[in-house]
């Protein structure tokens, strides 16, 4: 495909008083900086000025003894204590290093806080995925006004972004691995403070993108497939969702099947996609907020605002260690003294519904890990400018992979309007954990395969 024609253009960035040109591409002397002074995947290796945030060292690879795939991970940081605490009395001095979400939490709530511990820059990836990382810097392009992907295989597309839509693309193909097996289950946490079990369900993930054994002119065009099947409650049991997201969102996009029980029939599902309501979560959460954010960036225009040092969950082992999901879940948001957050340097991207589009979430903000391009935080505002909804993920080591995984743990989503939020993914009491496993066959990703598994 012919690359359009593209004017280029810079764009003020107010917030941080620096041009960015709103397309390019990466030149064989800017891509030698991931042989330098940044890390195979872009993130800048060395630490900040104060110590605060420290050189990446290659992650964390290490892999406890006698560890069986799915079982729980113990806590590399266990030992460590809190260096301090943010609440509504000191939030306003650390206002700069916070997501909107967050603050409005720790001010409407003074009893609740963060607690900040020393930051661990754990991302690691094998060596192939920086191999092709590396190439996909000066190959890879965006195409179609933005919105598809071309010239990238088996590594992070856009390690040096130079607009939004790259950077975003990064998050959607960021590297977790090849297959994933994860059983979790969805809680609704109402205004009135109890914990409502939505629904059970196990996950099958897989990521031909990345399939290192087979090369770039096999690969089939998807970077990600999808199978869920429900699990409970018991009305629900047995519905089953297949997605399958090629690199070309724009010309073909995301091809979606379910099979509903009351049918018994697969049929086509355009709809799971952008803002319908999740029926996972019980319409409380929308399609596309599944894992911050999944599916096509063409609802909204994107700009990237910069880089900046903001306090984020991160290692958070010790969240996936307490052995009850309600022993974690509280009334108003997750308890406190099983979230760790650290000083990580982000991406800041910004989403502004475009020009005859329509999402119910008008502004959306996401906040992207350096090390691993993983969106690990988001805020939303609604269509008068008022913020709506904050989300966040809990990232956790998997040195089998090596990855840090921040999109398919927990993530918590917030109504701040209402005060209610749902916690979706939880791992805490299923007898796996985001279990590595070995790969599908691509007709397990079929709705023929849907079909012959529906169990009523």
């Amino acid at each position: 495909m012919k690359r359009g024609s593209i004017t280029i253009v810079s764009i003020l960035f107010g917030l941080f008083g620096m041009l960015q040109p709103a397309f390019g591409e990466v030149s064989a002397q800017e891509a030698q900086q991931l042989k330098t002074t940044l890390t195979p995947m872009g993130a800048e290796k060395a630490g900040n000025a104060d110590g605060t945030i420290p050189a990446w060292d290659g992650g964390y690879t290490t892999v406890p003894a006698g560890y069986q795939p799915g079982a729980r991970r113990p806590d590399p940081f266990a030992g460590e204590k809190p260096l301090y605490q943010i609440d509504a009395s000191n939030v306003e001095q650390h206002s700069a290093r916070l997501a909107e979400g967050i603050k409005v939490l720790l001010k409407r709530h003074p009893e609740y806080r963060l607690n900040v511990y020393p930051s661990h820059r754990t991302a690691a990836a094998p060596q192939k995925v920086y191999d092709n990382t590396f190439q996909n810097a000066t190959r890879a392009k965006t195409v179609n006004n933005g919105l598809s992907v071309e010239g990238a295989y088996g590594g992070v597309p856009f390690p040096i972004p130079k607009n939004g839509n790259e950077a975003m693309f990064n998050h959607l193909f960021g590297w977790k691995g090849e297959a994933l097996y994860m059983p979790f289950r969805t809680y609704l946490i109402p205004t009135s403070g109890e914990t409502v079990f939505a629904s059970e369900a196990e996950n099958w993930l897989q990521f031909p993108f990345y399939y290192q054994d087979v090369p770039m002119d096999k690969w089939s065009g998807y970077f990600s497939l999808f199978r869920q099947n429900q699990t409970a409650p018991a009305f629900k049991a047995g519905e089953t969702i297949l997605t399958k997201d090629p690199a070309d969102m724009y010309r073909e996009g995301r091809q979606a099947w379910q099979y509903l029980v009351g049918q018994r029939r697969v049929r086509r599902a355009p709809s799971i996609s952008y803002d319908t309501p999740n029926h996972v979560t019980s319409g409380n959460t929308y399609w596309d907020e599944a894992f911050i954010f999944n599916g096509a960036l063409d609802r909204y225009d994107w700009k990237m605002i910069g880089k900046i040092e903001m306090y984020t969950p991160y290692n958070c082992h010790g969240f996936y260690l307490a052995p009850k999901d309600t022993d974690v879940i509280g009334a108003k948001y997750i308890k406190p003294e099983f979230v760790r957050w650290e000083l990580h340097r982000m991406w800041v991207v910004e989403g502004v519904l475009a020009q005859g589009k329509r999402h119910v979430v008008a502004k959306r903000r996401f906040y992207l890990d350096e090390d691993t391009w993983t969106a690990i935080q988001a805020d939303g505002w609604d269509g008068k400018g008022q913020i709506w909804r904050y989300t966040y993920s809990l990232p956790i080591i998997q040195p089998e992979v090596p990855c840090v995984n921040g999109s398919y743990g927990s993530y918590i989503l917030h109504n701040l309007q209402t005060g209610s939020y749902v916690a979706d993914n939880m791992i805490n009491e299923v007898k796996v954990q985001l279990q590595v496993i070995p790969r599908k066959p691509d007709s397990f990703f079929t709705p023929d395969a849907m079909a012959g598994s529906g169990i009523r």
